[in-house]
């Protein structure tokens, strides 16, 4: 018989051995008083528990079960047009597409009644509307009743309709999160409780929480796809890269944001460092089949329509369709497509609203406050704005292409979608959270816990939720909004509750220079509340606060934007290489 003591059990590995070896990525400082390390900042120390050999099958429930309950709390408060006619915002939007796709044919879901929130969102965000539609119908069919339950507000549909954006993104932002940062963590050598610190601070970033849960959105079930995309391309995997691509697309169209980076950053691994033809020709089939199979349920729907009878008589023709060098024949077999797919592509793309609908902080909105806009041609406005976010994603988009690397990705994606949301055609305050997404998952990588990516991560988050605080005051989300913003801030060691990411004996910590531009930019922000909240605004000038935040929030964006740029060019060392070719 074997002796006992010839069996070793496996040690268990310490999973802060290294940070706490050679600290250097951000989440310990040395103490000179007591030469001992401390946190750096808040949230290192509500993590300091775990730092140990705590199994990730343990942290990382208690973590979802911490920052599930932030959001839960604050979709408690208002919504979106709550008791507001006569539209009653975005809450109604969504729920009325889940009435539509639910009692109506497919092939009236991008007709019917567009003057009562018509459904403008690519075809998943309807096959979700339908599915929660259905699920909803079968618990209360009063709640989705066809016309009869508009601007219902039910506090237990309510309750559903929170609990269907909760578990939406626990079904896919989470899980894409946790696995990126794993994989990113890994490429960058940043260990496993470093790691649970970014995801904390990542979960609990305030644009997603208060939009998503307090507004009413769905844009985590996108952000969820997208970073898929980035977590494949990391692995590896550039093919299931196109695949949550077409994903991210099919749920929102504001995707597009990012589809330059993914675009120059597939090419460039088919060309460099030698050509790759199969890799091509695979990245592209599988882009087209995932585009085909994401429209498969609604062609089909449509299909069945005609089989069964459903007219088409009636519906208008999408100006799409009228501009098309075909013969428009209702009687052939294939108009009745053609038609859907049309008017589908038309509801997407909505260029007939404008350069913008709202106050937003990007360079159009800026200008118009000073020189009127609308008084150009409606064309040349759209060719001002592709020729100014071709200018500004281009930059990013050579780095991505001549030097595709994995390390490079959240860069790019941040830069590009800055340069969309600053330059591009009809953009609204929320889409900040495209930008906002990869420039927050610098997080996780190796620097981002240092005070030197730390703060303006920081910065572009606070000022991000701050330039959307008109649009969360109308829903009566205030109080959530300081509640939240200030604790993430707290818990990351920002302005204007801790000031540790500025400290001066902070290893790698934030330059003169950008101390200066952030304390006077945080300074603008804590102004601007109070003198928006003590202050009304002159009577000839009403959104005089709300045009000051705008202002403001495009200087604070176009700075980040320089930011990521300035990042990506470092890190790609692409005018290193440059520079020595020359000599």
């Amino acid at each position: 018989m074997a002796s006992s003591a010839a069996h070793k059990p496996r040690r268990r590995r310490k999973i802060e051995e290294g940070s706490l070896a050679h600290v250097t990525h951000g989440t310990l400082d040395f103490d000179e008083s007591t030469n001992a390390r401390k946190p750096a900042f808040p949230l290192v120390a509500f993590l300091w528990p775990a730092k140990g050999t705590v199994s990730l099958w343990v942290t990382i429930p208690l973590i979802l079960m911490a920052v599930g309950l932030f959001r839960w709390t604050v979709s408690l408060w208002g919504y979106s047009g709550y008791q507001s006619p006569p539209m009653h915002g975005d809450f109604e939007a969504q729920r009325h597409w889940m009435e539509i796709t639910k009692h109506l044919p497919v092939s009236q879901w991008y007709f019917y009644d567009l003057q009562w929130w018509g459904l403008d969102y690519p075809p998943l965000t309807a096959y979700h509307s339908w599915l929660l539609g259905v699920i909803g119908s079968a618990i209360d069919p009063e709640w989705f009743a066809l016309d009869e339950s508009r601007a219902l507000d039910d506090p237990n549909l309510k309750i559903y309709m929170r609990a269907t954006v909760f578990v939406s993104e626990y079904l896919a932002y989470v899980p894409a999160l946790i696995i990126f940062l794993r994989r990113y963590a890994k490429l960058e050598g940043v260990n496993v409780w470093e790691g649970s610190i970014a995801l904390v601070a990542i979960l609990l970033q305030p644009g997603t929480i208060l939009i998503d849960h307090g507004h009413f959105q769905y844009n985590t079930v996108m952000l969820g796809f997208a970073v898929a995309t980035l977590s494949s391309m990391v692995a590896g995997r550039p093919l299931w890269g196109c695949v949550f691509f077409v994903g991210a697309l099919g749920f929102k169209q504001m995707a597009l944001f990012y589809a330059p980076a993914v675009f120059a950053y597939l090419l460039g691994i088919c060309l460099f460092p030698r050509i790759n033809i199969v890799r091509f020709l695979s990245i592209a089939l599988v882009t087209v089949a995932a585009f085909a199979v994401l429209y498969l349920p609604f062609l089909l729907a449509i299909a069945y329509d005609m089989y069964k009878g459903v007219s088409v008589e009636g519906l208008p023709m999408p100006p799409l369709m009228e501009s098309l060098p075909i013969r428009r024949d209702t009687n052939t077999w294939y108009y009745p497509v053609v038609l859907q797919m049309t008017q589908s592509i038309h509801r997407i793309f909505p260029f007939s609203r404008g350069l913008f609908e709202d106050k937003v902080a990007n360079i159009w909105c800026t200008i118009h406050t000073f020189h009127k806009l609308h008084r150009y041609p409606q064309e040349l406005l759209q060719r001002a704005a592709l020729l100014a976010t071709s200018a500004a994603i281009l930059p990013p988009c050579l780095i991505i292409f001549l030097k595709p690397k994995k390390q490079l990705l959240p860069l790019t994606f941040a830069a590009v979608s800055w340069g969309f949301f600053l330059c591009s055609y009809q953009v609204h305050e929320k889409n900040v959270l495209l930008p906002l997404m990869p420039m927050t998952l610098l997080l996780g990588g190796r620097e981002g816990l240092l005070p030197s990516t730390r703060a303006w991560v920081g910065l572009a988050n606070m000022l991000g939720i701050w330039t959307m605080f008109p649009l969360l005051k109308r829903d009566e989300l205030r109080v959530p909004y300081f509640v939240i913003t200030l604790l993430w801030a707290y818990l990351l060691g920002l302005p204007p509750v801790s000031f540790s990411a500025y400290h001066e004996g902070s290893r790698s910590g934030v330059n003169l220079l950008s101390k200066i531009i952030h304390l006077n930019i945080y300074m603008a922000m804590v102004g601007w509340h109070v003198v928006e909240a003590f202050y009304p605004p002159p009577a000839e000038k009403p959104d005089l606060w709300v045009v000051a935040n705008a202002i403001v929030g495009t200087g604070g964006f176009g700075i980040c934007y320089l930011w990521c740029l300035w990042r990506l060019v470092t890190k790609s060392e692409i005018l290193v290489k440059a520079k020595r070719k020359t000599q």
